[in-house]
């Protein structure tokens, strides 16, 4: 996905150099998603990483 984004910033680098304004649109758009889609994955990733301490079950006469 990081290279999908990078390729979409050349291409719209190229495109606003070039100066074709119909596709320089269409690429923020597709730029954007991207970004999106990355970030969700980074928050996806964020989330799976985090431990969580539950402690150490105590077990006391007659609980069983």
């Amino acid at each position: 996905m990081i290279e999908i984004r990078d390729t979409l910033v050349a291409r719209t680098i190229e495109a606003e150099r070039e100066g074709w304004l119909g596709e320089i649109e269409g690429l923020q758009v597709s730029l954007a998603g991207a970004e999106g889609k990355i970030a969700q994955l980074d928050t996806e990733d964020a989330r799976r990483s985090m431990t969580v301490d539950l402690g150490i079950p105590v077990f006391r006469a007659g609980d069983q």
